[in-house]
């Protein structure tokens, strides 16, 4: 176990390595910050200084080499609008991202597994269809246009949820989280479902076609000829076999879900890292741009290291594989 451990804490350091130089390329190749940072009547010697002073000046693969050098150090660079290190910036504002992602999984997961259950378990019945029709919509309906209806419905009509803003917070560990007040869970419930929407309609599915292929395998019939209740069957023999697949999705679907809720935050002006790129992208601030993608690269890396390991835990056979 620490051999392959090890191994693949040095395989997520080459991909977070290959990750950096190709999203350092990438940004160069888009755009001058320079034309968006001082206007066209600037003085050229001023221009060049400026120019100078960001390091713009040095050739592509010089640049790198300073930022990677840098970075090993900590420091990213520092942002071109608010000069300050980019590095902060993004994790000031990525607990906001992280709070909103991590209820989103929850609620499709309190949503989508008994939904799943109850259309795999009874599946010519027409609830069972009726959920099952209902997950289509979960994946046809745009983000941005079910978040404006939540918003339309909740907020401006009923007046029950509030349309934007995070609410009171709390400081935990130095940082700020509202879902430890009740304030802040009503902020954080609007913008929670709508990005959460897309994941209980995948979790049904999954859930739905896991139990389809569980049920008929001997297993389960053993268990039900030994008399056991359809409860225990269910949680003991059904549920734990279709957490295997269940992890590895709704693992890699935390990583998309965190890099995705762009779109959530802007519609309900969450205060969270994907609002912080969109305004860094507008004004092609590379540094906070750079900071933000290594970041998310750095969170989807380490959920797949923690998405393998909880594999290994709830499949002895993959251990088994290995050792043989």
């Amino acid at each position: 176990m620490t051999a392959w451990l090890c191994k693949r804490i040095l395989q997520a350091l080459v991909v977070v390595l290959i990750m950096t130089f190709i999203v350092f390329v990438g940004l160069h190749a888009i755009g001058n910050p320079i034309d968006i940072l001082i206007g066209p009547d600037t003085d050229q010697r001023d221009r060049a200084l400026l120019i100078a002073q960001m390091g713009l000046d040095q050739p592509l693969w010089k640049q790198y080499f300073m930022f990677l050098k840098s970075a090993l150090q900590g420091d990213l660079g520092k942002s071109f609008v608010y000069n300050e290190p980019a590095i902060n910036l993004v994790l000031q504002r990525f607990p906001a991202t992280l709070e909103l992602a991590f209820a989103a999984m929850l609620i499709a997961i309190v949503i989508g597994v008994p939904l799943g259950l109850i259309s795999g378990l009874y599946p010519d019945r027409f609830p069972s269809r009726l959920i099952m029709t209902g997950s289509i919509l979960g994946f046809s309906l745009p983000t941005f246009w079910v978040g404006l209806m939540l918003i339309t419905a909740f907020s401006v009509s009923l007046g029950w949820l509030p349309a934007s803003g995070r609410g009171q917070t709390v400081e935990v560990f130095g940082m700020q989280w509202s879902f430890l007040t009740a304030n802040g869970l009503y902020h954080l419930l609007l913008p929670a479902f709508n990005l959460a929407l897309f994941k209980v309609s995948l979790v049904i599915r999954l859930t739905h076609a896991g139990v389809r292929e569980v049920l008929p395998m001997d297993y389960i019939k053993f268990a039900k000829a030994k008399g056991l209740s359809s409860f225990r069957i269910i949680t003991t023999h059904v549920l734990r076999n279709i957490l295997i697949p269940l992890t590895t999705v709704l693992g890699l679907e935390l990583g998309s879900t965190i890099a995705g809720a762009v779109v959530t935050e802007s519609i309900f002006s969450w205060p969270g890292a994907g609002k912080l790129i969109l305004d860094s992208i507008n004004g092609l601030d590379r540094p906070v741009i750079l900071a933000y993608l290594i970041v998310v690269v750095c969170v989807f890396v380490t959920i797949n290291l923690l998405v393998d390991i909880t594999y290994r835990i709830l499949d002895p056979r993959v251990r088994l594989e290995k050792q043989l």
